[in-house]
């Protein structure tokens, strides 16, 4: 029996199969799918080497086409789910994107935004619901096996 349909389980599996494209791409392998009224309306994965660009993280490419395809600039009845947690940069997108909900796979304890919360700051837009550790271990396998294959 597979996961059900409109789980966070099952979006999160959907964002995996991005981090698996971004893997197949030598990118980091962290994937990311917009959802709105259950249907993903957003696929991407990180391509900064493919697009030479420092900015193109999965959370914002994912953005950018949700916004594209909803033709507005708010996504406060969407929610994100990304297989690593943002960065920094991506989490001020995520604010600013004023999401509904936002479902984490994996932490980074290195690079993630929740490094940098050291009381009662809340880096995510108030109104955005947070769910994290969703396919954590497969989440964070991924990226641990990537690492580890370019270390040699």
């Amino acid at each position: 029996m597979g996961i059900k349909f409109g789980t966070d389980e099952y979006f999160m599996n959907e964002a995996y199969k991005q981090a698996v494209l971004a893997l197949e791409q030598n990118e980091v392998p962290v994937g990311a799918v917009v959802v709105a009224n259950q249907k993903i309306i957003a696929r991407a994965h990180n391509q900064t080497e493919t697009l030479t660009d420092a900015t193109a993280h999965a959370e914002i490419l994912a953005l950018t086409s949700a916004f594209n395809y909803l033709g507005a600039k708010y996504l406060t009845d969407c929610t994100l789910y990304v297989t690593l947690e943002p960065c920094t940069m991506c989490a001020g997108a995520l604010y600013w994107a004023q999401l509904g909900k936002v479902v984490i796979g994996a932490p980074d304890k290195k690079r993630g935004y929740s490094r940098l919360i050291t009381g009662q700051e809340k880096v995510l837009h108030p109104k955005t619901q947070l769910v994290q550790g969703v396919l954590e271990e497969k989440c964070s396998s991924i990226v641990t096996q990537f690492f580890k294959q370019l270390r040699g």
